[in-house]
């Protein structure tokens, strides 16, 4: 949905004026149920009070972060962002199995390498299509330029022969 808004034809949002139109939504959307469902259990079973510097950082971070993936996803696509939560996600499950000495089982190592295999085809597939893109945009050049050429042939043969006729 944030690339349609981000990329589609008549409609062109920034990612300050996106985040803008979005984030009172999500302020309402996750709003609302916490306040019935987890803030009651919240204040039955511990002692909660707000802390606004938490809250503001908090809340900074969580700007910060949408501000990136506005960004991301209008200079790329809503598929290179799910690929780099891929590759993020191998990055913590690396981080966790070697310092924090995590499992790692037969299932995960499945798991991770169908994923690694599954990002190497949409690397491999995107480069494809770029060098595709790049063979037909020289190709449609080098036919309009012959197209040039032909049209100024033409107009000198019909001014030489006009010319031998006067």
């Amino acid at each position: 949905m944030i690339q349609i808004l981000l990329t589609s034809k008549g409609i062109t949002l920034n990612p300050i004026t996106s985040l803008y139109y979005v984030a009172p939504c999500c302020l309402a959307f996750l709003f609302i149920p916490w306040i019935f469902v987890e803030y009651p259990v919240l204040k039955e079973t511990s002692s909660f009070h707000f802390d606004f510097v938490i809250f503001g950082t908090n809340s900074l971070c969580a700007f910060a972060l949408n501000l990136a993936v506005f960004l991301l996803v209008g200079k790329t696509s809503a598929l290179t962002m799910n690929v780099a939560g891929v590759v993020k996600d191998w990055l913590l499950i690396a981080f966790s199995w070697s310092v924090i000495k995590d499992t790692v089982t037969p299932i995960n190592l499945f798991g991770y390498g169908l994923a690694f295999l599954g990002v190497a085809y949409y690397n491999h597939a995107k480069l494809q299509a770029m060098k595709a893109k790049d063979a037909q945009k020289k190709a449609q050049e080098a036919d309009e330029e012959a197209g040039r050429l032909l049209e100024e042939r033409e107009v000198e043969g019909n001014v030489k022969r006009i010319e031998s006729e006067d």
